[in-house]
């Protein structure tokens, strides 16, 4: 199998949950336990940092990766989901994962992670595991993928967990209140390893607190405080940068080597260093045009309040969602005096263009439906002037096929 044949056979074969949703979910450890015994406990041969959250787990995982590697360490770094290219998802040191060593992963383990029925996240956490075991790294930065305690990551013993904040999001799976969702993240809290919480809900809090009093470890509050500046644009970074500071801090008891001048370098070369991409990335300036992966309540919150605060003729909005998403939650915090551009993502997950528009006209959002987010895209970059602004966003989809 060549690269292009492995993916085709990892995501066709196996479930995953960025496309089709609940259907993929395993709430089970069993198989990423076998999996972590077949190659030999690979997950024990490097240190790690374990993030957890509802919004900015991403942003928080690269920000603390970018640092560590300023400060000399060999660091690997895995999140999900991807934009454009599978091996986004495991890197060290920045450098995704070569296409061979996927390729020689599957060929190696085929018979076994086709026997035992593996999802497609499962063998990615085993494929970064063992990558980073490999590559011998100092530290691996690990983002939960969903949820927290039930998550394939939750075979780690880290350093530090973090839990960056809680709000409703993937409630089918997660629980339909703030209490049970932070229960799941909280699943993350283990005996010794000191907890990192970001800004979140009083009463997630309490949850959070309780469990930590059960395993015996402590915790520590992000605290607000002078921001660093940083490469991320969002204006929602700064709350992400206090629970990234915050988690600094304890590193550094632990021994970790960490300067300020590292803390200052890494945060302002995030990018550079990790390429994340589409956390309130500017596309071009004249038109304006920005691209976020918010997709969710308090997400879509923050980058429409940004949003509102930018000085425009005209606001052009490129939207798209998946099809398990409570449009009543989020549609109500979309500006209604935008012009809208309505597709489907080009995944099984998306929802129809045209019953999106449907339901965005009941919240007085109107625009006209295109066949790919692509042709909405480049309509939406005819149609606007100089002065006007285009928005891309509603998923991570959304955005993964305008950025380049």
């Amino acid at each position: 199998m060549n690269y292009t044949d492995t993916l085709q056979w990892m995501f066709a074969q196996l479930p995953m949950y960025q496309r089709q949703g609940k259907a993929a979910f395993k709430k089970d450890l069993t198989n990423i336990i076998k999996l972590a015994r077949h190659l030999k406990h690979p997950e024990r041969q490097f240190k790690s940092i374990h993030v957890a959250g509802t919004n900015g787990k991403g942003s928080v995982s690269s920000m603390l990766a970018s640092v560590l590697q300023e400060a000399g360490y060999i660091t690997g770094l895995y999140t999900s989901p991807h934009l454009k290219d599978f091996r986004e998802r495991i890197r060290v040191n920045g450098k995704m994962m070569r296409k061979n060593c996927v390729i020689n992963f599957v060929k190696r383990n085929y018979d076994f992670l086709q026997h035992n029925g593996l999802s497609f996240f499962e063998m990615t956490v085993g494929m970064a595991f063992e990558h980073f075991a490999k590559q011998q790294v100092d530290i691996a930065v690990v983002e939960v993928g969903l949820g927290g305690r039930l998550d394939s990551t939750n075979i780690i013993h880290p350093e530090l967990s973090v839990i960056t904040n809680i709000s409703m999001d993937h409630t089918q799976m997660l629980g339909d209140s703030i209490a049970q969702i932070a229960f799941e993240k909280a699943g993350i809290i283990k005996p010794g390893v000191s907890v990192v919480v970001g800004h979140t809900h009083r009463e997630a809090i309490a949850v959070f607190k309780q469990k930590a009093k059960e395993v015996g470890t402590s915790i520590y509050m992000a605290k607000s405080g002078t921001g660093y500046p940083t490469d991320l644009q969002g204006a929602y970074q700064q709350e992400n940068i206090q629970t990234v500071l915050t988690a600094l801090k304890i590193l550094q008891q632990k021994g970790f080597q960490i300067e300020e001048k590292h803390i200052q370098q890494g945060l302002m070369h995030v990018v550079k260093n990790t390429g994340l991409r589409g956390r309130w990335e500017i596309l071009q300036k004249r038109p304006l045009t920005i691209a976020d992966t918010a997709h969710n309540k308090a997400g879509i919150d923050y980058v429409m309040r940004q949003l509102s605060k930018l000085d425009y003729r005209k606001l052009h909005m490129v939207i798209s969602v998946v099809n398990d998403k409570d449009l009543a939650s989020i549609l109500p915090l979309f500006p209604k005096d935008a012009v809208y551009y309505f597709a489907k993502a080009n995944i099984p997950r998306g929802l129809d263009a045209q019953q999106l528009q449907a339901e965005a006209q009941k919240f007085g959002l109107i625009g006209e439906v295109y066949p790919s987010v692509g042709e909405a895209y480049r309509e939406a970059l005819q149609q606007a002037d100089t002065k006007d602004v285009i928005f891309i966003g509603g998923s991570t989809f959304t955005v993964a096929e305008v950025v380049e």
